[in-house]
């Protein structure tokens, strides 16, 4: 039944969220400051006429909250669904085969900017309810949106909004639809995101940069320095070297080594595809466990001397190098932070000066596949996609997730229905129609299980 008015409702969905990626809600660019409360009002409309209560469009420091709740099953779980309505810019425009911000459809793809991150897969949640609500006047649990704006900023004001809003926020269950399937067909539900560290690097030598033919061999040169520091970082097995920098590291549990092996990888095609002749990385581990669930020190970029056309023969007095680290456990980022400092300071080349600036930090979180709340959405995928999802460690960060599960004491279900090769980030960004209207299906499917 839910199936057939799904179905028949279809082409209405669609058409609602065209209207919803028309926003150019992008966070990052001040000039779309009003587009970003455009799409949060836009989103207030939508929640009303599918009969959600004590709507809020909540200001913070940045750009607003979006809040709404339906709280009339009595006995029944909470259940928190969390999406964001900002997206990022559409750069670089020539290379999108149609505008960003004016969707179309080809080959059953929704494309448009935020068509899969995050609009689309939130949108899913809203006309589940409203499919459930228009078929039995009343949800089979409660629930509430905390709906933001500035995700693809790193939600700067949305860690200190749930610490604010505890009561408000609490629920059984925090689910989002932020993430992807394996591939097309193969369901996932992901338990597993790293933590995140970022800095910068720099080394000064003299007062200027200095003529080689004058100086050169005779006084310290910042980007040799630099290089040699940044070598001190790794030994030659792909470790880290930093002391005390796998402190909260956890040794991966056989089980855990089996839930990272059945994700489907091939090593050959791999490297095919990103045109290397090896992989690299820490020994003893898989490429899955080393990319999922084993901590990393990685060097972004390094700058430093003459960048110009041709050559200046000088003797560079300043070099930097941004460096991020994903980490996993307990690894807190201020002492991995601290650690590199250290080791910073105990291999400071003779007659350089360093200096270290922090920019992102965020907590690892692992969430356990056997919770119940996870196992049902489980069965939700099963149901609808005759397919068991399977639990991959995502090697990126999601911060938000830590403090919902942390802040809420609440598990954190990451019902994702976006695929890997849709684009999000980049030009052409869509979203399949075939998962927007299965997801559906499929979040209905979940609710009803919660309040059985």
């Amino acid at each position: 039944m839910m199936k057939q008015t799904i179905a028949s409702q279809k082409d209405r969905y669609i058409e609602e969220l065209k209207d919803f990626l028309k926003i150019p809600s992008i966070s990052a660019l001040s000039e779309h400051k009003q587009d970003v409360v455009s799409a949060a009002k836009w989103l207030e409309g939508s929640l009303q006429k599918i009969g959600m209560e004590n709507i809020e469009i909540i200001e913070t420091e940045g750009h607003p909250v979006v809040y709404a709740d339906w709280l009339h099953a009595e006995g029944k779980p909470t259940v928190l669904i969390y999406g964001h309505y900002d997206v990022q810019p559409a750069d670089p425009l020539d290379l999108w085969e149609t505008p960003p911000f004016e969707p179309v459809i080809r080959d059953e793809k929704l494309f448009a900017r935020g068509a899969t991150d995050d609009k689309g897969q939130l949108f899913i949640h809203v006309k589940a309810l409203e499919a459930i609500m228009n078929q039995d006047g009343e949800l089979p649990v409660n629930v509430k949106f905390c709906i933001e704006g500035e995700e693809e900023l790193a939600s700067p004001n949305l860690p200190p909004f749930i610490d604010q809003h505890q009561d408000k926020l609490a629920a059984d269950a925090v689910v989002i639809s932020d993430t992807s399937f394996i591939e097309q067909g193969q369901p996932a539900i992901c338990t597993s995101l790293r933590g995140a560290l970022a800095m910068e690097l720099t080394v000064k030598t003299a007062n200027s940069d200095l003529h080689s033919g004058v100086y050169g061999g005779g006084v310290p040169n910042a980007v040799h320095s630099l290089v040699r520091l940044l070598d001190s970082l790794h030994y030659q097995n792909g470790q880290v070297a930093v002391e005390g920098f796998y402190e909260g590291v956890p040794e991966p549990t056989d089980e855990l080594k089996q839930e990272v092996a059945q994700v489907p990888f091939n090593e050959e095609k791999t490297k095919q595809d990103l045109g290397l002749d090896a992989l690299y990385g820490e020994e003893g581990f898989t490429f899955q466990e080393r990319t999922g669930i084993r901590p990393t020190l990685e060097i972004n970029g390094v700058t430093g001397g003459f960048q110009g056309e041709g050559i200046k023969t000088i003797v560079p007095s300043e070099a930097s190098a941004k460096i991020s680290c994903r980490l996993v456990g307990e690894q807190d980022p201020q002492q991995v932070y601290e650690a590199i400092q250290q080791h910073i300071h105990n291999h400071q080349p003779e007659g350089a000066k360093t200096e270290m600036k922090q920019f992102i930090k965020a907590n690892p979180v692992s969430l356990d596949s056997q919770n119940d709340m996870i196992q049902k959405a489980a069965d939700a995928y099963e149901s609808v996609y005759g397919v068991r999802p399977l639990y991959p460690k995502e090697g990126g960060s999601i911060p938000i997730v830590e403090v919902f599960s942390r802040v809420l004491s609440a598990p954190v279900v990451l019902m994702g229905f976006g695929l890997p090769s849709e684009n999000l980030h980049a030009p052409n960004e869509h979203f399949h129609l075939e998962n927007f209207t299965k997801g559906i299906e499929t979040v209905t499917e979940y609710l009803y299980s919660l309040g059985k």
